[in-house]
């Protein structure tokens, strides 16, 4: 924290259970939870923090999973281990799915097509082309959908991005996230193939995705590291800060990518790179990517997760909150320097002066919690307006970080066509915004 005096920018937040009503159960939104493994569990968490709400429904392949959420839910609800009959549950008015994120298309199209309204986990897709099916069968079945970037309903962030949008930072020409997190020497570990504990589980759990044979590094919470049911950290981490540098540039889509980076240094047997770097080409602003999995340090002065650099100061984010540091900018010239006249170079940067005033949240220490997500979505399926980060938004955010990691895969520079969805200037690069689905899997 800098020494200057700072005004605050925006007041403190309330809790999310400041927004709970107590209600008869009659007018409870009944909700049915499909994936209830890590993620699945913390957003069932998020959900609880609402009184205007009901578990139904639960649905894992694990039974001890189910098992977990039913005794937290304070609620009697129905145990499935098929995701299907929670959506055949006439009781169930919305589902929120948590599972890996080569299943989220065809739940998601399933459960807008069995009349359910839908909470989705990030990132919103595997690929670009079920992402764009889905906002499709969303609109047609008139569904209301929030996809799980949940920071775009924290009212500090939110107040982060307007401060950038309205000029606060001056112009934007930089914006950069970064995943730091030393995994060196073992990482995940080198777990062998071996025979499933289930077959049919396994079988199950594979759904769309090719059958290869069964290895637990690539089941639950680790399936992040195979690129046949995830992005890598690029989607995963990555989504959550193209989210906000989007909404708070006001941007739709980028037109260039490229990426660098691999397996250099964690000794596991994990596909995604332990190193990587993304770089995006938007509007006349750069976007970067950095995943350091091999070293933990520090990446900025702040230790920040996300920076938005502008020309009068930049603003530092972690978590739900934020601070800007300002610029030293003057108005004189950037002269020649010469050998026979130093008092004009000496005399440049003595002549900056702050471009601004320092600026922090008011919220100094709290999270970005996923409760106030699940509160706009509540509000939103009673009113039926659009949430906060609907299908479509969702969408865009997930399809950048997508084409940063076929970016990886290629080692290419992309140029993009957002209207289009898809490269104009590799073919190869397009082969990879969708796959064949294992039969007898279809995309709805």
């Amino acid at each position: 924290m800098s020494e200057i005096t700072r005004r605050t920018f925006g007041a403190a937040t309330a809790t999310a259970l400041s927004y709970t009503r107590i209600l008869g159960a009659n007018d409870r939104l009944r909700m049915g939870y499909i994936g209830l493994g890590n993620r699945g569990d913390q957003v069932h968490d998020a959900f609880l923090e609402h009184g205007d709400q009901v578990t139904t429904a639960v649905c894992d392949l694990r039974e001890d999973y189910m098992d977990f959420a039913v005794k937290k839910s304070r609620a009697t609800p129905i145990k499935y281990p098929d995701y299907r009959r929670v959506l055949d549950d006439k009781n169930v008015d919305a589902v929120a799915i948590s599972t890996p994120d080569h299943w989220h298309a065809i739940q998601f199209i399933e459960a807008c097509r069995a009349g359910k309204d839908v909470y989705v986990e990030k990132p919103l897709s595997l690929t670009v082309k079920e992402g764009r099916r889905m906002i499709e069968v969303a609109t047609e079945t008139k569904r209301v959908t929030q996809v799980g970037i949940h920071r775009r309903s924290v009212k500090s962030l939110r107040e982060a991005a307007e401060f950038v949008r309205t000029g606060g930072l001056g112009k934007v020409t930089v914006a950069k996230g970064y995943h730091v997190q030393n995994e060196w020497p073992n990482g995940i570990g080198n777990a062998p193939n071996t025979p499933p504990p289930s077959e049919a589980e396994w079988e199950a759990w594979l759904g769309p995705a090719p059958k290869v044979p069964y290895n637990r590094n690539r089941t639950f919470y680790n399936f992040r590291w195979f690129y046949d049911y995830s992005g890598g950290q690029i989607t995963n981490f990555g989504v959550h800060y193209m989210d906000f540098i989007r909404m708070a540039l006001g941007e739709r889509s980028p037109k260039a990518v490229t990426a660098l980076g691999g397996r250099y240094a964690v000794g596991d047997n994990r596909e995604v790179p332990d190193t990587c770097e993304v770089l995006w080409e938007f509007d006349k602003c750069l976007v970067v990517f950095t995943q350091y999995n091999a070293n933990g340090s520090p990446p900025n002065p702040k230790n920040a997760e996300l920076e938005i650099r502008g020309t009068k100061g930049t603003m530092y984010l972690q978590s739900g909150r934020w601070e800007v540091v300002p610029e030293r900018t003057t108005e004189v010239l950037f002269g020649q320097r010469t050998p026979l006249d130093r008092i004009l170079e000496r005399g440049y940067g003595p002549s900056k002066k702050p471009a601004m005033e320092p600026v922090q949240s008011a919220e100094r220490t709290g999270r970005a919690d996923t409760s106030w997500h699940a509160r706009n979505f509540l509000d939103c399926v009673k009113t039926r307006a659009k949430c906060h980060c609907d299908v479509e938004e969702g969408h865009l955010s997930t399809a950048a970080t997508i084409i940063g990691h076929i970016a990886l895969r290629t080692r290419a520079l992309l140029e993009w066509d957002p209207a289009a969805e898809r490269f104009t200037n590799n073919n190869d690069a397009n082969r990879l915004l969708s796959y064949e689905y294992r039969p007898p899997y279809k995309l709805g």
